[in-house]
């Protein structure tokens, strides 16, 4: 596939985005420290590699084309203490099966992106944070600083950067692993926990859906002689919000025969809503990779800055460059994702458009506790669904936030979980995040309009 042109990486180098304001750093007190870590990392071996980043893009073009639908899914943020086999089998596991079922209603092929190896920083809305009158830095994620509210665990730590390079080192072995040594194997339907399901008014279509991916899955074992969990083309990829620049350039690197730099840290960047600007550090960064990369946008976005995104980020029009991640909230899609997508037509952009149903959709209970309703993130979805169809295009993919465990974040959902539920088992440190049950049963739910809208 050809790569970017010429004009996009002029006069740029990995470490060009310190000639920008750089938003969302944090501030270390020790700055030879954080060179010495920087330096470090500079030497380690990369997390992913430069054929499967263009692997990604290329199933990225083809999912513009309509040709392809994405999954994203995975935590709000990565924890180190969650790197073990069985919170990593345990996403594995959700998404993959998420992802099935998307195959069955979008009668194509299924991209999965795992929000995993890597999310470890997060932005804050605010740099501080008080508590009985003491003020301290903001809680940024486990590769900067830690949740504890003491001014030791709140100070910035290079050595964090380490640590966190580590920990997604391990776990994408560890995904690796799994995808390459059968997990996938799913003919079984009895894999399907669909105990939930007895509780919504739609349990026969989720269960018959099921029982049709177990069938295909026979047909292929017994017919084409393939069986599910012995194919080798089972792929997942890795993505998070590029945040602690210095840390994402220390992993951006030319590689042999190929031009061009290469963020080897994960396969799919993406930028948020507080460092989208498009003079930023960030954007800035993102221009002179080889890398499919994201842009999240929200009700704020202005036609200009639409322009800019695209001239700076692909300049050259080349679908599976650029993804639009959109967040707008169930009761606001409807005014603002028509005018996205025609400042987008204006410009002659050819992205790929993913719904973030999460974001838009946070509230918080009458005892301060955020969470998210099922109901609003469902309805995101359909509307992002309805409103690409009605302007003539398509919506390209889903962007989750996830567990495979069984978590109370979210309310909602087929088994009724209520604000008197989230204090059972809330574990999230910063964003509330669907559980096993309420991401399946979303799956679901996606996979049968798109089937609808199919027929």
């Amino acid at each position: 596939m050809p790569i970017e042109g010429t004009s996009a990486i002029t006069q740029w180098t990995p470490d060009s985005w310190r000639q920008r304001p750089a938003l969302q750093q944090p501030e270390y007190p020790d700055a030879a420290a954080l060179e010495r870590v920087l330096a470090e990392l500079r030497q380690m071996p990369p997390l992913v590699t430069s054929w499967e980043i263009m692997d990604l893009r290329g199933q990225l073009a083809e999912a513009t084309a309509g040709a392809r639908f994405v999954l994203q899914g995975g935590d709000c943020a990565e924890r180190f203490v969650d790197c073990t086999s069985a919170r990593i089998t345990n996403t594995l596991k959700v998404l993959l099966q998420m992802s099935l079922v998307l195959v069955v209603g979008a009668q194509k092929p299924v991209t999965r992106i795992g929000r995993f190896a890597g999310q470890y920083a997060k932005p804050r809305s605010a740099g501080e944070e008080t508590r009985n009158g003491i003020r301290l830095p903001s809680y940024r994620g486990d590769i900067i600083n830690r949740p504890e509210f003491t001014a030791e665990a709140r100070t910035p730590d290079p050595q964090l950067l380490l640590r966190g390079y580590e920990r997604a080192a391990l776990a994408l072995n560890f995904i690796r692993a799994l995808v390459k040594g059968g997990f996938a194997d799913l003919h079984h339907p009895e894999y399907f926990d669909l105990d939930w399901a007895r509780h919504s008014p739609l349990a026969d279509d989720y269960h018959q859906m099921a029982q049709t991916i177990s069938d295909a899955l026979g047909f292929m074992e017994h017919v084409l002689g393939v069986r599910a969990g012995e194919s080798d083309r089972i792929d997942f990829f890795t993505s998070h919000e590029a945040l602690h620049l210095g840390y994402e350039s220390a992993q951006t690197r030319r590689v042999p025969r190929r031009p061009g730099f290469f963020n080897l840290t994960t396969h799919f960047p993406w930028v948020g809503l507080r460092t989208n600007g498009a003079e930023g550090a960030h954007i800035e960064y993102l221009r002179g990779i080889q890398n499919p990369v994201g842009v999240k946008v929200g009700t704020e976005f202005m036609r200009e800055q639409v322009a800019r995104w695209i001239d700076i980020l692909d300049p050259d029009r080349q679908p599976g460059r650029l993804t639009l991640i959109h967040r707008f909230g169930a009761g606001r899609i409807a005014d603002s994702l028509p005018a996205l997508i025609e400042a987008v037509r204006a410009e002659g952009g050819r992205v790929l458009w993913i719904c973030d149903a999460m974001h838009g959709n946070t509230t918080l209970t009458a005892s301060g506790v955020k969470t998210r309703n099922f109901e609003d993130i469902q309805s995101e979805v359909e509307q992002a669904f309805d409103i690409h169809r009605k302007m003539g295009g398509a919506l390209g993919g889903v962007h989750i936030e996830l567990t495979g465990e069984n978590v109370t974040e979210c309310i909602g959902g087929a088994r009724g979980q209520g604000e008197d539920d989230l204090a059972r088992a809330y574990e999230s440190e910063i964003d509330p995040r669907l559980n096993y049950e309420q991401s399946l049963e979303l799956a679901f739910l996606i996979a049968r309009k798109m089937k609808n809208q199919a027929g």
